[in-house]
Order: structure tokens, then C-alpha cells, then sequence
């Protein structure tokens, strides 16, 4: 009954109690209401003002959670970023909605140029879109997403339309980013790790040469505080590399920045495993996937792991070295099913240790390092908690056997979401929201973690008991 409207008179000489508040309404259905609020028809926005676009791995975040809500969204929303991918196999990190002003998000397709700079690289002519990519956490999600309704996943082909695309997509980046010669993937440019301001990429991004503040217009401060987002400085030196990357024609090799970070490479691993069973479902063999998610275990192991540290570092492959700084990136590894079991011990141990204080400290894993001299509470990847990473955590948490500590983060997880209007990340330490509210991965992943847990299988990846017999 709406409380404004007209009544009729009552009685004198009682108190009459009419219209009492209604209970709040529960946290799945104001995280499904989020989602709804950002589906465009095709795809979800992460957050309508600050994020008017598709993002490469923010959907496919929200596909997982999306799954629970309408499977056939899900599929949608992933369906609708494979569309855009390059000949070549990469998937770019924005798929530009043409009905979206030029002036409402920075780089613009404008800039990008996508279609012309990026023809030898096999560009879309039809849809625009930026020419870096995203951590490929897509076959994982696709496979989540058809265990949701495996009828209605086989009956729009949805697996055999998009094994091709994912299997292309893990291709470039394992054929064309081996920049190290490793066997790891690195990243060009801060923003394709996801982590864009990170004091990891501090000591690569010390070479590059910012772009004039005068070149560019940051629309992001028209949508959050100047204290919880990335600087000037830091916006120039993105701006300059990806200005470089766009007048290379988006080829692929040695630059000013070049780094392999254990995150991404984790999430290729876990999408590897994916892979294989999605291979296995559509009728193949899916061994070899599962070998080369081994061999690149080993390999993340090899080059990343710092045992110092007490963690895996990224490393500068330019300047051929590990990166001293402690970030959520090299914690993320933990949700690998072949990690040796003593590094996951140890991983454990640095998860709730001083440096991230997670049980202690922090309700949250923070994106950076406590004790870091560069550790900001509030701005961006800088040291507040984001949720997709503490959603990473908690499943490799249960996967290696810390399941007390995984429900405590998951209710963490949950706890913080709500009170925080679904924030884009949080502090560490008080959960004060930060950046836009309303966000489309965090609202996702906490539809996820509300539904009955899952076993993970002996590969790593997620099965609801059963349900990958569909």
C-alpha cells in the first residue's frame, strides 16, 4: 500500500498503527535486481554510470552469477562478448555500445580505433571495440553456466558455438604472449590484468612516459572521488601505452611494458580445466587441455613463485625479475587444484598472515599488501578488498581443504556486499564502500555464494553433484 495515498478517516480516541515498514527485501533478490538494472538486452554494464560498456571479464563474472537468476541471460551475456572477439583470438577488453555518448567513458571507441587499427590483427568492422584484452576467466564461466541448465545449454548448442572461440581465444594469448619465452602469458598494458593501478606495475610503469594531462578527459571522476581512483599520472602512462600498442596495429611484442602476473595465468589454468571439460562434454577427449593446464602450473610455479615472500610476485619481463611487491594477484594461484601442496599451505598461511590480516585484521582479502609503503585503503587496487578476488579466494580456500576459513570469508563476502549497496570494492578494514555501488560482479558473485555450495572436483572446477551428468 502506498503510504502517500489518500485514506479515509479513522476513528478518534485509539492509535492506529497502518502501513508498518516492510522488511528489507533479502540479499538475492536486491543482487538480482542489480543485474537487471545493468542487462542491456545483450549483455550487463558493470555499473551504468561509470561503466556504460561490456567488459571482458566483469561479464564473464557476471555470468556466473547470472546463471542462478536466467541461465539463458547468462549464456547470452557471454555469447554477446564472443561475437566481438578478433580473428586473431583475442577478446577485447570493451565491447562498445554505439547508443552510449563519446564523452561518457574515456578511452572512447574514438580513440581505440578498433576497426582501423586493428584490421591486420582482424579487427570486427561491425562493432567497436578497445584492442587490449582481460584475464581469460571465459571457458571457466561458460562451464558453470551450462551446468545451470545443461537441457537447455545442448539444445542451443551453446557449448559447440562457443568451444571454437575459447579455444582460439587461449591460443593467442598462449601462442602470441609468451613475450618472457617461459611458457607464461604476460600482459601489456596494467589494465589487461584488471588490477590497473596496482603498485606492482610501479616499477614498469616508472619507464613509460605519461601522455600530456591535456590529451585526454577523465570521465571516470565524474562518477567517483578523485581519493579512490587512479591518478593523473598513473591515467597518463595508460594513455601512453595504449596510444604506443594502437599505432603498432595492435602487434604483439616487446614494449615499454611487458609483465607476467600469476593471476592471469591462474585464471588461464583454472579456464584450461575448464576446457577439458568442455571438451569432454561436447564428446572429445579433453586430456590434452588437462596436460597443458599442468604444464603451465609447473611453469607458474618456475618463474612466479617467491618463497620469501611467501607468495607468487609478477615479474618484469624487461627487466628480467621478480617484482618485490606483495598484491591479491599472487595470492589468487591458490585456487589451482595441482599447486604442490606445500605452496598452498604456505599461500594459506600469507592469506592470513600480517600482510593481508585476513581473520585478524580484515574481514576482506585486501587487492594490496598491509604493510606495504604504498598501501591505500581506498584508492582502486591500492589496498581496498574487491570482491571477484575474495570470490577466487574462497574457492581455493575450500578447495584446499580450509573450509572454516572458507565459510568465514564467504559470510565476509555476503555480509559486506549488502551493507555496502553492492560496492565496487570496500576497505579492508571498516567495509566502507567505495567507487560506484550497484556493481555487476559484485552483486553476481554474491548470487553465487547464496546458492548451496559446491564440491569442487579433483580438475578444479566447479560441479554441482551430478549435474555434469545434466
Amino acid at each position: 500500500m502506498d503510504s502517500t495515498a489518500q485514506r479515509a478517516p479513522r476513528p478518534t480516541g485509539r492509535t492506529v498503527a497502518y502501513d508498518p515498514p516492510s522488511a528489507a527485501p533479502p540479499l538475492h533478490v536486491k543482487a538480482a535486481a542489480v543485474l537487471e538494472a545493468g542487462w542491456t538486452g545483450t549483455s550487463t554494464v558493470p555499473s551504468r554510470g561509470l561503466y556504460p560498456h561490456q567488459w571482458s571479464w566483469d561479464s564473464a563474472f557476471i555470468a556466473i552469477g547470472l546463471r542462478h537468476v536466467s541461465p539463458l541471460r547468462a549464456q547470452t551475456e557471454l555469447e554477446t562478448l564472443l561475437a566481438a572477439q578478433w580473428a586473431d583470438g583475442r577478446i577485447p577488453h570493451i565491447v562498445f555500445n554505439p547508443s552510449v555518448p563519446l564523452d561518457a567513458y574515456f578511452p572512447s571507441p574514438d580513440f581505440w580505433r578498433s576497426s582501423a587499427a586493428g584490421r591486420a590483427a582482424g579487427a570486427p568492422r561491425t562493432v567497436q571495440t578497445s584492442g587490449i584484452v582481460q584475464p581469460p576467466v571465459h571457458a571457466l564461466a561458460a562451464w558453470l553456466v551450462h551446468l545451470a541448465d545443461p537441457g537447455l545449454s545442448r539444445a542451443r548448442g551453446f557449448l559447440a558455438r562457443a568451444y571454437p572461440r575459447l579455444a582460439a581465444w587461449h591460443r593467442y594469448l598462449l601462442h602470441r604472449r609468451d613475450l618472457g619465452g617461459g611458457g607464461l602469458v604476460s600482459v601489456v598494458h596494467p589494465w589487461e590484468q584488471g588490477m590497473d593501478n596496482s603498485p606492482c606495475w610501479d616499477r614498469p610503469l616508472s619507464r613509460v612516459t605519461p601522455a600530456p594531462a591535456r590529451s585526454f578527459r577523465r570521465a571516470d571522476l565524474d562518477h567517483g572521488s578523485p581519493e579512490d581512483r587512479p591518478t593523473d599520472l598513473d591515467y597518463g602512462r595508460y594513455v601512453r601505452l595504449a596510444t604506443d600498442y594502437r599505432d603498432r596495429g595492435y602487434a604483439d611484442g616487446p614494449g615499454d611494458f611487458a609483465v607476467e602476473d600469476p593471476a592471469f595465468n591462474a585464471l588461464l589454468i583454472a579456464s584450461e580445466y575448464a576446457l577439458a571439460r568442455i571438451v569432454r562434454e561436447l564428446g572429445a577427449a579433453g586430456q590434452g587441455r588437462q596436460d597443458r593446464a599442468e604444464r603451465l602450473t609447473a611453469a607458474l610455479v618456475e618463474r612466479l613463485w617467491e618463497p620469501s615472500a611467501g607468495m607468487f610476485l609478477c615479474r618484469d619481463v624487461r627487466a628480467g625479475e621478480l617484482i618485490p611487491e606483495r598484491g591479491v594477484s599472487g595470492l589468487v594461484p591458490l585456487l589451482l587444484p595441482n599447486l604442490p601442496h606445500d605452496l598452498a599451505a604456505t599461500l594459506v598461511r600469507t592469506v592470513c598472515g600480517p600482510h593481508f590480516g585476513l581473520g585478524g585484521t580484515t574481514r576482506l582479502v585486501p587487492s594490496y599488501d598491509l604493510l606495504g609503503d604504498a598501501f591505500d585503503p581506498h584508492r582502486y587496487w591500492r589496498g581496498p578488498a574487491w570482491f571477484n578476488t575474495n570470490w577466487l579466494l574462497e574457492r581455493g580456500l575450500r578447495l584446499h581443504g580450509e573450509r572454516g576459513r572458507a565459510d568465514a570469508l564467504r559470510r565476509g563476502i555476503l555480509h559486506t556486499a549488502g551493507a555496502s549497496e553492492f560496492a565496487e570494492y570496500v576497505d579492508p578494514h571498516t567495509g566502507q564502500a567505495c567507487g560506484a555501488t550497484g556493481f555487476g560482479w559484485t552483486a553476481a558473485l554474491t548470487l553465487d555464494l547464496l546458492h548451496d555450495r559446491p564440491a569442487w572436483d579433483k580438475d578444479g572446477v566447479t560441479a554441482i553433484k551430478g549435474e555434469d551428468r545434466g
